[in-house]
């Protein structure tokens, strides 16, 4: 909506627009990666010795030499221009979920003022940022603002085509100039090396003699909204906040279940096309769309690739999709909850963890009680979930995602685990030391001739758990869909590293003393599962029941805000678990509760405002021009459209007068004080503005109403 074109205007123009015309798409084999600068790019450009050193690199975390990135950074220069890059960008992700990045050119002058063009293996390593600008915790003060950015190899280069060029853009970390992390993938590489050196150790005990690096991967399932930009440039509330702070819910809604996995809107299949297109160019492996449960929402999934490279794939995933869905005249809501009463969004983070000699350590295979080193990982898991349940609400707390948990589209927040039938029997079996062979799912037979019959998976899905196995590895349904999967990931990979270490040890002491290697397996993961076994739960996660005896039986803790949540970063068994495995020292720690807090409370404020200004300057003047229009015909009307019309407006002006002083409010001696204030006070006085806004639009006239509806932005497309 532009100039003076009302809402009835805008609709009749989006219902008539024709698709954006992408042409042709190319084979997938003419355009994967061809925008990556990955081991193919490399061999074809670099020596056979520094190609054989990068792909050591790449592949088991091997360190370079100067040398090396030299001869690396001037093949990838001479890439990118044949690209049409003039620039290159250290991109990096500080502590905000998003991605943050500096351009500079590859031209110097010469001494005569010619131009020539120079990327070094020193460029390539290094570049400097400002360290104090960007969210940091106190790591970093005003007047100390060096910041590093430093080359990661290990996950490939790539050209960012945009409508102003190409730049090469490196995957990078940052951390300060005193070496303290100010990103998410520096934790994430040092989670990735724990875990590594806890399952090393628990492998050999196993008897392993061949054991390459363990990495975890991560297959990320991103759920999104779209809408039309028209409707959106005339919600204020959806640019600047990205959701709904108003909005009576339409009449039609998700409660035919006919929008999941029917026929994708043709404008909307265009833009698919044309975002996956620029995902495959960069080497970003989309497996699946299709639409989601509520109306005008969609779900992307990626294939599997090793968490880092994932982690970075989901940031760069994510800022095209926003760029393309602009491109087509949608605006891409990632918010977890950007209209009330329908689905709110997640980004389901599968993880699984493994290596080249044994493969994935979460594959149960079809004997899973005879699969020693399987149950040994996911008792690790089980244990991990149980002692750090409150860190991984942490790593999923935002004020966008608290609007998500415990909803019905969505898990509760008490963190438990699922199994499955078949392997909670085996779980349960080891408690007991009464261990019985599984038993499968059977053959699906439908008793007709021409469906094929096949076998059915052990155990059933469960879609309520926050935290649920599913045939070869977890998946933390949990995760908002704004958010970077890094942290997740983080938090993972240390909780087990920290599990794997426990296991070492009393795997080694049961085996210095005598035990073969099935009895002392069994032994400690009995100890396990009487020790941690209560966070294995595989009813209805959203039953009142579920709730009380989680807590109250089980000991497991129900964190329904992030003002609840993020203190456990400061508790003393986190700041232990993070320091023991050296991801992250107590200040860095420290720093990322700081960060959190703080755009918590800012999300929350900027939220309050706007809903006082726009009920104060969009919805109020409508509905006094509506009771200008009513006159003295609604006197003669019973019931008085005007009175009920000025009761409401009543109502909602009253509210905003009390949400206002609450705003106001700033005396708190601590922000676990300020974000508690907001979580249990401001949220609550921003809903009683909008319940009586939303009656305004029940009231006034259709024509009169100045916001987009619910059912123009879900429905028109």
């Amino acid at each position: 909506m532009s100039g003076n074109e009302s809402r009835l205007e805008a609709i009749s123009r989006i219902s008539k627009a024709a698709p954006f015309d992408i042409g042709m798409t190319a084979p997938l084999k003419e355009i994967w990666a061809s925008d990556v600068f990955g081991l193919v790019q490399m061999e074809e450009s670099l020596s056979k010795s520094a190609f054989k050193a990068m792909k050591k690199t790449v592949e088991t975390g091997a360190a370079l030499d100067p040398a090396t990135a030299d001869v690396v950074a001037a093949a990838m220069k001479d890439w990118a221009m044949t690209k049409g890059a003039k620039f290159f960008s250290h991109i990096f992700y500080p502590m905000t979920n998003a991605t943050a990045e500096k351009h500079d050119g590859f031209i110097i002058t010469n001494s005569d003022g010619g131009s020539i063009t120079e990327f070094t293996g020193s460029l390539l390593i290094k570049g400097e940022p400002d360290g104090s600008s960007f969210p940091n915790g106190s790591l970093r003060m005003t007047n100390a603002a060096r910041g590093y950015t430093a080359w990661d190899p290990t996950s490939p280069a790539y050209i960012m085509q945009t409508a102003n060029g190409a730049v090469l853009t490196i995957p990078s970390v940052f951390m300060s100039w005193t070496g303290e992390a100010l990103d998410k993938k520096i934790p994430l590489l040092r989670s990735n090396a724990a875990m590594n050196d806890a399952g090393q150790k628990v492998l050999s005990l196993m008897g392993e003699e061949k054991v390459a690096r363990l990495n975890s991967s991560c297959g990320a399932e991103q759920e999104y909204f779209l809408v039309d930009e028209r409707f959106a440039n005339a919600r204020p509330d959806l640019l600047l906040t990205g959701r709904t702070l108003f909005g009576a819910a339409s009449p039609k809604g998700q409660q035919f279940d006919d929008h999941y996995f029917g026929a994708i809107p043709e404008r909307v299949q265009v833009f698919m096309q044309d975002f996956e297109d620029k995902l495959y160019k960069l080497g970003i492996p989309a497996k699946t769309h299709h639409n989601e449960v509520a109306p005008g929402q969609f779900e992307i999934a990626p294939y599997y690739e090793a968490a880092n490279v994932a982690a970075d794939h989901q940031q760069l995933l994510m800022t095209v999709m926003k760029n393309t869905a602009k491109a087509h005249g949608f605006l891409c809501l990632l918010h977890e909850k950007p209209f009330a009463g329908v689905n709110g969004s997640g980004k389901h983070v599968n993880w699984s963890v493994g290596n080249s000699t044994q493969g994935n350590l979460l594959d149960p295979g079809k004997t899973p009680n005879e699969n020693l080193n399987f149950l040994l990982f996911c008792g690790a898991v089980i244990r991990g979930v149980h002692k750090y349940g409150p860190l991984l609400r942490a790593v999923i707390a935002s004020a966008a995602n608290d609007h998500r948990l415990g909803a019905n589209e969505a898990p509760p927040a008490i963190l438990s685990v699922y199994l499955g039938d078949q392997l909670e029997k085996v779980f349960d079996d080891i408690k007991t030391g009464t261990l019985h062979a599984p038993t499968d799912g059977g053959e699906m037979d439908l008793g007709l001739s021409q469906i094929l019959n096949f076998t059915r998976d052990p155990g059933d899905r469960n879609r309520t758990s926050p935290f649920a196995f599913t045939g070869n590895r977890f998946e933390f349904r949990a995760v908002g869909s704004s958010q970077s999967v890094s942290g997740p990931l983080v938090a993972m990979n240390t909780m087990l590293a920290d599990s794997l270490n426990w296991i070492a040890d009393k795997l080694k002491a049961e085996l210095d003393g005598g035990a073969k290697t099935q009895v002392a397996v069994f032994s400690v993961l009995k100890e396990l599962m009487e020790l941690h076994g209560n966070a294995i739960f595989g009813g209805d996660g959203y039953s009142t029941e579920w709730h009380e005896m989680a807590v109250k039986e089980r000991g497991l803790k129900n964190i329904p805000t992030t003002a609840d949540a993020l203190p456990a970063f400061k508790a003393p068994e986190v700041i232990e678990l993070f320091s023991s495995t050296g991801v992250l020292t107590p200040a860095e720690l420290e720093s990322r509760f700081e960060v959190y807090s703080e755009q918590y409370v800012l999300a929350l404020e900027v939220e309050a405002k706007l809903t006082v200004e726009m009920a104060t300057t969009i919805i109020y003047p409508a509905a006094v021009t509506y009771l200008s229009k009513l006159g003295s015909v609604s006197a003669k009307l019973t019931p008085s459209p005007a009175d009920a019309v000025t009761a409401a407006a009543n109502a909602m002006m009253t509210a905003v007068g009390v949400l206002e002083t609450a705003i106001a409010k700033h005396d708190f001696a601590t922000i676990e004080e300020n974000m508690k204030f907001l979580a249990d006070e401001v949220r609550g006085l921003m809903d009683d503005v909008r319940a009586a806004a939303d009656i305004l639009e029940t009231l006034v006239s259709d024509s009169d109403w100045p916001l987009p509806k619910y059912r123009e932005m879900l429905f028109i497309k």
